[in-house]
């Protein structure tokens, strides 16, 4: 019970703090624990802003914890588990990123060899060519076992998702909802599928419905739950160019595909970045990947 009021601290704790999860984070993994804040036990960390720590903790009741604690259940009794930053089972790459949230709901299974993974992220109305290159990409990282990230949504991100699924490779669905919603509906049966081989993620509480401000935070997961992200397709103001943006924001490695860059001023600009590359075919991809080491500082302001 130990472990599930720790759990359900992190949650009462981030209901406290809208719109600033990720500082949230950082604060329990500081402290060394959710509880401690909880409970007034943080002070004594010195280079901690004890008054912060002392406010957020008492503005949390042993009510709160409680509910948390009955939601965590819940969602246990319905094959949904609870994933914190103080758990061993937090995604390593994930964990690395400066805007990593408190807290994921997972269904399906997330497994050691996911670290090897890569985001695919386009546009939702793709061309045949834009879905091709997806599928062929997400194909390719099957058959050489890494994982494929994506989003869920129509165009792209479903054709990569159904592409790694027909090469029987692992496949992680990020959810721009809470776990409980799958959107858009239509996908409902490939969401059914991916479970079989992989997982469905989320930072939201199990009911949020779509919205304009879920989708971006999204785009934060998808892209640290990966080593890099490939982009296919994408208009100027799509979620796939703010991945792209926030990828090399993360001091992750961005590829692009060339006809992307070809025809987008915006992938044009990003391909100046030093952490980008525009590639041909995935081999470039993998290729890159066994040099990774360390992040990529930010070196070029990106509009």
């Amino acid at each position: 019970m130990g472990h599930i009021r720790e759990q359900a601290s992190v949650l009462a704790l981030t209901a406290q703090t809208v719109g600033e999860w990720h500082k949230t984070a950082s604060l329990i993994e500081e402290a060394r624990g959710a509880l401690r804040i909880v409970e007034g036990k943080a002070g004594d960390i010195d280079w901690l802003d004890r008054s912060t720590v002392e406010a957020l903790g008492s503005s949390v009741t042993e009510e709160l914890v409680d509910r948390y604690v009955e939601l965590i259940g819940e969602q246990a009794r319905r094959g949904v588990r609870l994933v914190t930053v103080l758990d061993d089972g937090y995604p390593e790459n994930l964990r690395h990123v400066f805007n990593r949230p408190p807290f994921l709901f997972v269904r399906g299974s997330l497994e050691p060899v996911d670290d090897l993974a890569f985001a695919i992220v386009g546009t939702r109305s793709a061309s045949e060519d834009g879905l091709r290159q997806a599928r062929r990409l997400a194909t390719e990282f099957a058959n050489r076992e890494i994982t494929v990230v994506s989003g869920l949504a129509r165009g792209i991100d479903g054709a990569a998702h159904e592409a790694a699924l027909a090469a029987d490779g692992r496949t992680i669905a990020v959810f721009g909802t809470g776990i409980d919603r799958v959107y858009p509906s239509e996908h409902e049966n490939l969401a059914r599928r991916i479970l079989r081989r992989g997982a469905h993620v989320s930072q939201f509480w199990p009911e949020t419905p779509p919205t304009r401000f879920t989708f971006p935070m999204r785009n934060v997961v998808t892209s640290g739950m990966a080593l890099g992200t490939v982009v296919v397709e994408a208009h100027g103001r799509s979620g796939a160019r703010l991945q792209a943006r926030i990828c090399l924001e993360h001091g992750k490695r961005l590829f692009l595909v060339r006809s992307l860059v070809l025809q987008e001023p915006w992938a044009r600009k990003f391909a100046e970045h030093p952490a980008t590359m525009v590639i041909d075919s995935v081999d470039e991809v993998v290729e890159a990947a066994s040099t990774l080491t360390a992040p990529l500082p930010a070196q070029l302001t990106l509009g």
